[in-house]
């Protein structure tokens, strides 16, 4: 049986504004499994976004339960919520943030220094990890002497490196052009299957859906399609590459 990784139940997320309340996120519920890589895709102002960041543990449903390994997020104060995020979550993000004055190799070891857990097994590990990478000889580089898909790698190895329950993944390819995006995508992949981590990829390119296992499409707030079959997930990408 598939362990169940990351669990959404019912989640609204309503703001209220001059012209009334508005559900950014009305009543989505779905899994994801160990080992699952999901996308999840929409329009401009579908909610993905404002879902990610609920996941992430950086915004707080109006209602609804987020389940991490089977840990409500909802009944968790601060500090509780800043230890999930740091422990069970690892997330790359859209402008990749690393750190610019630290190397490829110590901004992917900051999350186990962050953990306390940075010993020479963890040093050997962001080694090898940004080999896997392809970035064996880039482990002393600083990021303003990356191009933007290896910074883009230093960020993947960044969030896996210390083993996290569930990954996340802010339109990693935004700022790449179509060979490069496919590289990131096609190991980030590879990468939670092989690490058995619950992925999950917001992205407004269908062309990356190739490499998942199932995406989640929004509109309005809502989930309105879920995309199973692998046939149809590799439709849905070849049909947006070529309209």
């Amino acid at each position: 049986m598939q362990t169940i990784a990351l669990e959404v139940k019912n989640v609204v997320k309503s703001y209220e504004t001059d012209t009334g309340i508005i559900n950014a996120v009305n009543d989505v519920s779905f899994q994801v499994h160990a080992g699952e890589f999901v996308a999840l895709v929409g329009p401009s102002g579908s909610g993905k976004t404002t879902m990610l960041s609920i996941l992430a543990a950086l915004l707080s449903p109006t209602s609804g339960e987020v389940l991490i390994d089977g840990q409500d997020l909802a009944v968790m104060d601060e500090s509780e919520r800043v230890r999930l995020r740091r422990e069970k979550i690892g997330f790359t993000f859209q402008s990749n943030n690393l750190i610019p004055f630290l190397t490829a190799q110590e901004n992917v070891e900051l999350m186990l220094r962050l953990n306390g857990r940075l010993d020479r097994t963890g040093k050997v590990r962001a080694g090898e990890l940004l080999a896997r990478l392809g970035l064996g000889d880039r482990l002393r580089n600083l990021p303003g002497q990356m191009s933007g898909g290896q910074q883009q790698r230093v960020a993947i190895a960044r969030a896996l490196i210390h083993s996290p329950s569930v990954v996340l993944a802010d339109e990693p390819t935004a700022s790449l052009d179509t060979e490069r995006a496919f590289q990131v995508v096609q190991t980030f992949a590879a990468l939670v299957h092989e690490n058995q981590r619950a992925g999950i990829m917001v992205t407004h390119d269908l062309r990356m859906c190739a490499y998942v296992d199932r995406v989640l499409q929004m509109q309005d707030g809502k989930l309105v399609r879920t995309f199973e079959n692998k046939k149809e997930i590799l439709a849905l990408a070849r049909d947006s590459a070529h309209p």
